[in-house]
C-alpha cells in the first residue's frame, strides 16, 4: 500500500559526494517519520538519520557534519546529501517511512535499498 523507491546511489571516491532520494507513493494519508538506515556487509542495519514531519532531525554520530537529511512534504520525498564520504560509509542505504494510510491505519515500510560504494 506504500511504495518507497530509493535512488542516487553509486560509486564515488574518498571525499566525494552523493545525494540519495526516497520517493514515497501509495495510499498515504500522512508521513510522520522518515529515515535513512544502512547495512554494510557482515554488519547489522544501523540508523543514519531521521527526520520527523515537524522537522526534528537526528543523526548518527558517525555522519554528523557530513550528511544532511531533508524532506519535501509536498512531494513525499526525502533526501540525504552525503559529503566527505569515507570507505566506511560503504553500505546499502535503506529508506524507511511511517505514518497513516488513507484508511487511518498505521504503516511502517522499507525501501529495497540503494548501494553506496566509496573507494579509497
Amino acid at each position: 500500500q506504500v511504495q518507497l523507491v530509493e535512488s542516487g546511489g553509486g560509486l564515488v571516491q574518498f571525499g566525494g559526494s552523493l545525494r540519495l532520494s526516497c520517493a514515497a507513493s501509495g495510499s498515504i494519508l500522512s508521513i510522520n517519520a522518515m529515515g535513512w538506515y544502512r547495512q554494510a556487509p557482515g554488519k547489522e542495519r544501523e540508523l543514519v538519520a531521521t527526520i520527523m514531519s515537524g522537522g526534528s532531525i537526528n543523526y548518527a554520530e558517525s555522519v554528523k557534519g557530513r550528511f544532511t537529511i531533508s524532506r519535501d512534504n509536498a512531494k513525499n520525498t526525502m533526501y540525504l546529501q552525503m559529503n566527505k564520504l569515507k570507505p566506511e560509509d560503504t553500505a546499502i542505504y535503506y529508506c524507511n517511512a511511517g505514518g497513516r494510510l488513507r484508511n487511518f491505519s498505521r504503516y511502517d515500510y522499507w525501501g529495497r535499498g540503494t548501494q553506496v560504494t566509496v573507494s579509497s
